[in-house]
């Protein structure tokens, strides 16, 4: 039973001192005493109650002191790193500031990093200029032609305009827009491929750059192909379709046509009708005139004289229809 207590307080003791050992560093307070950062490790332990890793806060602060920036203050680092902020990217970026003579101040620098760009990264791209590759952009000049154009952009970073400014992508589509109004303002697609710089020189006066998070310092026209005959395909095109339109209208006219031939058919079919009616009238009529007197023998006869006789000229009038056959007198 000794042994079971002697054993359970050295455990107690060991877990005592781990926790003791993480919520007061104490290599850690050395490390900054040894740098030159005046820090308590009464703070050290206080960060930990607030959950803010006093390495990062430690390290940070030791970093700003060799650089010589004294003016960064623990209360402001921690602020950061509660908000959101990424600590030791701020800090890096304040010292290749300071290394570089770009004014940037603790406030903008926790800003732009607040509002989710690398302000460590604007600050190389500041120092370093960043070529962008602009994707194939597809305009067409007054003659018709099709022009396909690369260009390469190269921007710097513009701290002052890194809250708030439009990125690459804006000036991607500004400078492809650019382009695309150079080309189609070109009387003919040859000037354009003597003189590519033209477009270059009309597209950084127009200023694509306000309003963005960066300046451009150049655009080079990498390369430049002639694509379709845009011209040619749309007049084409314009045939076509008024082939397609007369072809159109005339099937109208011919169906107007059918229809009326149709419709005169059935009307020649509608007035033969009624003459056969007619006719199917006339011998009923003249059995009644029979019947009441009114139409004699001889009379018939003559009316059959005049049929015979009307017939007979009828068809010395049609042509014959055989030629081996002379029609007779």
């Amino acid at each position: 039973m000794t042994d079971f207590i002697f054993y359970l307080l050295v455990f107690a003791v060991v877990i005592l001192f781990f926790i003791f050992w993480y919520y007061v560093p104490f290599l850690l307070w050395i490390s900054a005493k040894v740098s030159g950062v005046s820090i308590s490790l009464i703070q050290l332990f206080l960060m930990r109650i607030r959950k803010v890793p006093p390495g990062v806060i430690a390290r940070a602060m030791i970093e700003a002191h060799k650089a010589g920036l004294s003016t960064l203050t623990r209360d402001e680092l921690e602020a950061h790193y509660l908000a959101g902020g990424h600590v030791e990217r701020v800090v890096h970026a304040l010292v290749s500031a300071s290394k570089a003579n770009i004014d940037l101040s603790f406030q903008m620098a926790t800003a732009i990093d607040l509002a989710g760009r690398d302000v460590f990264q604007a600050v190389q791209m500041s120092v370093n200029p960043k070529v962008i590759d602009t994707p194939p952009v597809t305009a067409v000049a007054k003659d018709g032609i099709q022009l396909i154009a690369k260009a390469r952009v190269t921007v710097r970073a513009n701290i002052k305009q890194l809250v708030g400014g439009a990125g690459e992508e804006t000036i991607l589509a500004r400078v492809g827009e650019g382009i695309v109004s150079s080309i189609g303002s070109s009387e003919n697609h040859k000037s354009v491929l003597e003189n590519p710089d033209s477009i270059s020189k009309l597209v950084l006066r127009k200023g694509l750059d306000a309003g963005t998070a960066f300046e451009i310092l150049s655009i080079d026209i990498a390369d430049i192909d002639i694509g379709k005959n845009i011209g040619a395909a749309l007049q084409m095109d314009q045939a076509q379709a008024d082939k397609n339109i007369a072809q159109a209208k005339a099937e109208e006219r011919r169906a107007m046509a059918v229809a009326t031939e149709q419709e005169m058919k059935a009307k020649a079919q509608e007035a033969r009708a009624k003459v056969i009616e007619a006719e199917a009238e006339v011998p009923k009529a003249m059995a009644e005139a029979f019947r009441n007197g009114n139409l004699g023998i001889m009379d018939y006869y003559r009316m059959k004289n005049i049929e015979a006789d009307t017939s007979m000229r009828d068809s010395i009038a049609k042509p014959s229809t055989n030629p081996s056959k002379p029609i007779k007198d």
